[in-house]
């Protein structure tokens, strides 16, 4: 025991005055962590911008614009005006049905479709690319000697008489067999405009939800008769897709729902205007812990105007665009404004993996406003959302590019091309909720008389909530701000 006890203070001596020469060396093995914890930091924010600055270049636009010069050897053609169903896809005899002229395309073929409003076999609604790789394009006359899809409007617009026999999307894709395959959807413009349900247009009735001068009161609520949930574009995909010159509005679930299987895409110059529960979203369809960086998109030059919540007590969704895991994100050159939530969803956390597996996310160069937030976020600890101004995009540690966002120039001319009552009902727009509770009602005597706990009632009405956007006037946003939002064609 005594000599246990000199080998200890022998110990303790040798070790106080190491430190008294040496100095604080926990300090020092501190800081030398840290060090290394910084440059290992550093490393990984430069792969991530090497990744990001990758991603750019090959999210870059790798297929010709389309006009009446250049329709590949193999097209067929879709006139509604003087098609046939028992045509032969040819100028001279064209077909009149999209989805005949998709079943008869071969793979990795093209259909060029006439100005005018297809609704897909017998009328039914929809359309679907299934199996195979076939280009859709639209914005043709009715000869194809001239191409320009915001003059010659190639639509998807259902109307009441498609109730019931729709599908889950106007437009459904399931080619998922080989990421070197390409596909191209551009210029059709799909909405929903006609075919849901909406209050009246009566701003004296305030259950309406109908500012003065809207042409339709609040929409009814979705998945609810005769409302469905219903997407513009959805689906799965492998390979590279690119989604042009296309308009998506009024949507009821969704104007782009897509689960990316793979493949670098491209969604830009599009217009989307009054979708609910989000404008564009992709979800990345394979195992992150194995195919990181596997799944692109480059979203920019849209315009996304007026994303509405899912229900019209907008405690959730309401997105412009959703950076969802899965997929590595480029968003940048669009104009985001009047999303009930967030402009760009960014709150899908993935820090779970690796930091080299994790998904990298650009946000920059983009134009705001009116957006509850133009992103959000979600705090670590307790989940409540975060709204992040556009000035502030360098604080979200996930983005990796984030420089020049900022609020529309109050010189632009932008806003004067929204519908002016329906922007002023945005901006004036109110929820209010009443609840009652009366334990003495006949309704609640029966229930305790029969053991059932009793219950109360809640009101919510809105000053307005997805109501239609008309759609000849969104067309105009093709154009209204240089270098911004969607241009015109051409």
């Amino acid at each position: 025991m005594k000599k246990l006890f000199l080998l200890t203070l022998l110990f303790t001596f040798a070790v106080g005055a190491s430190y008294a020469q040496f100095g604080n060396w926990g300090d020092k093995l501190k800081r030398g962590v840290n060090a290394i914890s910084d440059a290992s930091s550093r490393s990984q924010q430069k792969k991530d911008q090497e990744a990001a600055a990758k991603l750019q270049e090959n999210s870059a636009a790798q297929f010709e614009e389309f006009t009446a010069n250049n329709i590949p050897a193999n097209a067929l053609f879709v006139c509604k005006e003087r098609g046939s169903a028992r045509g032969t896809g040819t100028k001279e005899s064209p077909l009149k049905d999209i989805q005949k002229a998709i079943d008869m395309a071969p793979d990795g073929g093209t259909v060029c479709i006439a100005e005018g409003n297809y609704l897909g076999t017998l009328d039914r609604g929809w359309i679907e690319v299934k199996g195979k790789y076939v280009s859709l394009i639209g914005g043709f006359n009715s000869d194809f000697t001239d191409r320009d899809p915001n003059k010659y409007i190639t639509k998807m617009q259902p109307s009441v008489e498609q109730r019931g026999t729709i599908g889950m999307g106007l437009l459904m894709l399931e080619s998922i067999a080989r990421r070197s395959a390409s596909m191209v959807i551009d210029g059709i413009y799909f909405d929903l405009g006609y075919y849901l349900e909406y209050c009246k247009a009566d701003p004296t009735d305030e259950r309406f939800g109908c500012p003065e001068g809207c042409e339709t009161g609040r929409v009814l609520p979705i998945s609810f008769p005769p409302n469905t949930a219903t997407r513009l574009i959805g689906g799965k995909f492998a390979g590279k897709l690119v989604i042009r010159n296309c308009m998506f509005t009024n949507a009821s679930f969704y104007g782009i729902l897509l689960i990316s299987m793979g493949g670098n895409w491209e969604i830009y110059n599009n217009v989307f205007v009054g979708n609910i529960y989000a404008s564009c979203e992709v979800n990345g369809g394979l195992n992150q812990d194995n195919n990181a960086h596997q799944s692109t998109v480059d979203f920019h030059h849209n315009t996304v105007l007026f994303s509405w919540c899912a229900t019209k007590e907008m405690e959730d969704m309401g997105y412009g665009y959703r950076m969802r895991n899965g997929v590595d994100h480029n968003v940048h050159h669009n104009i985001f404004g009047c999303s009930n939530l967030g402009a760009i969803d960014a709150a899908w956390d993935d820090s779970t993996l690796p930091a080299e597996k994790r998904k990298i996310c650009s946000a920059y160069d983009n134009l705001f406003f009116m957006n509850k937030g133009d992103m959000t976020v979600v705090g670590t600890s307790g989940g409540k959302w975060i709204y992040v101004p556009a000035k502030r995009f360098d604080e979200v540690e996930t983005l990796t590019k984030y420089e020049n966002n900022r609020e529309l120039p109050g010189t632009s001319k932008f806003k004067d091309l929204i519908i002016q009552p329906y922007l002023n009902g945005f901006a004036n727009l109110k929820v209010m909720t009443t609840s009652s509770y009366d334990p003495n009602s006949a309704a609640n005597l029966y229930r305790e008389a029969h053991g059932m706990n009793k219950q109360g009632t809640s009101t919510t009405r809105v000053t307005m909530y997805g109501n239609r956007y008309n759609f000849d006037q969104a067309v105009v946003f093709f154009g209204a701000e240089e270098g911004y939002g969607a241009q015109k064609y051409k």
